[in-house]
């Protein structure tokens, strides 16, 4: 039976004046793929995708983004900022001497994703992006769209001061594990509570919400993205709704849009084969990537 230790190594590594716990796999000399996790999730949300790529020759990087898992948490929401997220992107870039990569980002490592090539596209070759929207159709659904506002619920309580930590620690974490359970097993969820329950964990991942309510990015003009890009999208997201994924995409020069119909917002776990076939497919630039798209 396959053990991802046997595959995946870890590392802490000290970039901005702090330390990323990192797993890597795959060749030194592989083409680099950085795989951005979201919330509540870590660098293992990611581990059967970095499987796949790292079999199919590529070098892997997935962080514990800064504050969640093992790597280092600052305190305050200045710490938290868009801004800073995506140079801590860059300054690991950096660090593993990559002048180019590939960009993978799921959920609010998505959104870090899209901000990254919106900034620095010359650092990027190829992008996909799982269950997020762009920055500015985001805006936009959450000021036309009541029912993006109603499934964004959760971002708008994670404003105020101290009492997102209590409900979500309530119960041991019965908030978050319930937005899971449908698609993970109980010793997955024991790994995310481990990884939650990290001192300073909970403050600092919740305060990437306010860290975002706080930049005003309704403010921020984006310009079209001229990197290669996929979105692909769980249609049963409960969080974040699929109408979003081809405005998302057009926000690029190239974008296209794969619909997996019966995943939910955690799709790189419901259909975990399927999404390490896009990555590697969508990264080599194969033609077996036309026999992965769904009808929309």
């Amino acid at each position: 039976m396959f053990k991802p230790e046997d595959t995946i190594q870890y590392e802490f590594v000290s970039i901005n004046g702090i330390n990323l716990h990192v797993a890597t796999a795959g060749s030194e000399d592989g083409e680099p793929v950085i795989l951005l996790h979201g919330y509540p999730d870590a660098h293992f949300g990611w581990r059967d995708q970095i499987i796949a790529l790292a079999d199919a020759g590529f070098r892997v990087i997935a962080p514990d983004q800064r504050g969640y898992n093992l790597s280092d948490k600052p305190k305050g929401v200045e710490n938290y900022m868009m801004d800073i997220l995506v140079s801590d992107i860059l300054a690991l870039t950096d660090h593993y001497g990559f002048e180019r990569f590939n960009l993978a980002g799921h959920d609010f490592g998505g959104i870090v994703s899209w901000n990254l090539a919106d900034t620095y596209l010359e650092r990027i070759n190829r992008m996909v992006i799982f269950n997020a929207p762009h920055p500015a159709v985001m805006n936009n659904f959450l000021a036309e769209n009541k029912e993006q506002r109603r499934k964004s619920w959760y971002a708008y309580f994670f404003k105020l001061p101290w009492l997102p930590e209590k409900v979500t620690r309530a119960g041991n974490w019965k908030m978050l594990a319930r937005a899971m359970e449908e698609s993970f097993s109980d010793d997955e969820l024991n790994e995310y509570r481990r990884a939650w329950t990290q001192p300073g964990a909970n403050t600092a991942m919740i305060n990437w919400y306010r860290g975002l309510f706080k930049q005003e990015n309704e403010d921020k003009s984006y310009d079209i993205i001229d990197v290669p890009t996929m979105v692909v999208w769980g249609k049963l997201d409960s969080h974040i709704m699929w109408q979003m994924a081809e405005p998302s995409a057009a926000m690029t020069t190239s974008g296209q849009v794969l619909y997996i119909e019966d995943a939910t917002h955690w799709v790189l776990r419901n259909a975990p084969e399927r999404t390490g076939e896009i990555l590697v497919n969508f990264f080599t630039k194969t033609e077996q990537l036309k026999s992965l798209l769904f009808d929309k």
